[in-house]
């Protein structure tokens, strides 16, 4: 666990989660009726047991601090005596609360009553563990390595570009980098680098096949935002600064997020509240672009895939993204035998790496077994073969899968879809 090192750095957590407390936030906290219906939303809670990772619970120390410093009873009851402020050893206890026991799923948010971000409000407070110095050392050196490195696996664009000479060989095709004036840039996950580097190609044909102009970035190929995961926003700021310069000096018209949750909710949603002013492009997330593309009838398949499939609805993008039916409708083109697990689409529930877990080393084993709810979701349908659209999910889950000795394989869809292209035909443009 990260240790305080001096006072200051702890007053200064406390500041920060005091400026945190904004009138949504209060507006949260005075409103919530302690019902508890969040805890069963919360697979920490309902694999565990543990009424510590009740979600409201978990955002304690803000609610402390909001009751003794913006309420009338708490005010009084300073001026009294009576109570006490948050201490050091609040942050030492909380710090799993905010960190091991939480994926920013936001599961939660959609069942209280009183429309409450949870959520939201365990992101605000992760700002204040951040500031103290209360951090997991996992993301910690992930958020050192994307300042230093630009990537938080340390990877470089040395690295990208041994991976698109693989795929230029494999497919015959270019791998546009740094190239200016097309409509698309790509962003790319270091996990779909070196872990899956099939997206690349996958994206190489699809992108070639459709007519569809792109590029890759020399400067900012990183998706990744560890700033959003650690809870800082001056980190989440730097990362995205670097997206908007690259994209904006090449001229692109789009940005795309890859398979990665957390990055699209980085790039797209939080992106221009950090840098404080709107993009000169906009971004779409992969599956929308594809299911564009379906729709224009500039993604052709063919053939099927006859095994039975299902899909994990990763978290960032479908309930806090809301690209919940683009990938329905895509694997709709090639696997007739899909079928939906209970609790599928929004209300779907994570695989437990979200919001830095998969980083974050301390919650290994907790995240091994709150994997548990997303165990009985596959086992409910009975498939051997589950499609997503995360990088992260698929390594979290992958490892979870071999845990429990379940016979699962994963494919990411934008791969599954590049198997079943249609070949490319004549590529001039017909005459008018």
């Amino acid at each position: 666990m990260a240790k305080v090192v001096t006072e200051h750095d702890y007053q200064r957590g406390i500041e920060v989660l005091r400026n945190q407390i904004d009138a949504k936030i209060a507006s949260y906290l005075s409103s919530c009726v302690g019902c508890g219906l969040c805890a069963e939303a919360c697979l920490f809670y309902t694999e565990t047991g543990d009424p510590r990772y009740t979600p409201i619970y978990k955002v304690e120390p803000m609610r402390r601090l909001w009751q003794r410093e913006q309420t009338v009873a708490g005010k009084i009851g300073k001026a009294l005596g009576f109570g006490r402020d948050l201490s050091e050893a609040d942050f030492a206890e909380w710090q799993e609360m905010t960190y091991d026991s939480c994926t920013l799923c936001g599961r939660c948010s959609m069942v209280c009553p009183v429309g409450n971000d949870i959520t939201y409000m365990i992101r605000k407070q992760r700002e204040a563990f951040s500031a103290a110095g209360y951090t997991p050392k996992g993301l910690q050196a992930a958020s050192t390595r994307a300042l230093e490195i630009g990537s938080p696996m340390g990877l470089t664009f040395k690295a990208l570009a041994a991976q698109i000479k693989h795929v230029e060989k494999a497919t015959g095709l270019t791998v546009p980098v740094d190239r200016e004036g097309v409509d698309y840039m790509a962003l790319l996950s270091s996990m779909e680098v070196i872990n899956f580097p099939e997206y690349i190609e996958a994206l190489t044909r699809i992108f070639d096949a459709a007519g569809v102009t792109w590029t890759l970035s020399s400067k900012a190929f990183e998706a990744t935002n560890s700033g959003i995961q650690i809870g800082s926003s001056e980190i989440a700021k730097e990362l995205v600064s670097r997206v908007v310069d690259a994209a904006e000096g090449l001229g692109v018209k789009y940005v795309i997020s890859p398979e990665c949750g957390h990055a699209y909710t980085a790039i797209r949603w939080d992106g221009p509240n950090l840098i404080g002013r709107p993009y000169e492009f906009e971004v779409v997330h992969i599956l929308e672009l594809l299911d564009q593309l379906r729709q224009q009838g500039r993604l052709q398949t063919e053939g099927i895939d006859e095994r039975r499939l299902t899909f994990h609805d990763p978290c960032q993008i479908v309930r806090r993204g809301g690209v919940e039916q683009e990938p329905r409708n895509l694997l709709n083109m090639v696997a007739p035998n899909f079928e939906e697990m209970p609790d599928h689409g929004k209300m779907n529930w994570c695989c437990g790496g979200g919001g830095g877990l998969s980083a974050n080393e301390e919650a290994h084993d907790l995240r091994t077994t709150v994997f548990k709810a997303k165990k009985r979701q596959i086992e409910a349908v009975g498939v051997e073969t589950m499609v997503t659209a995360c990088a992260n999910c698929r390594i979290v889950m992958e490892e979870a899968l071999e845990h429990y000795e379940m016979p699962v394989v994963i494919e990411g869809v934008t791969e599954l879809l590049a198997a079943h292209l249609k070949p490319k035909m004549d590529a001039s443009p017909s005459a008018d």
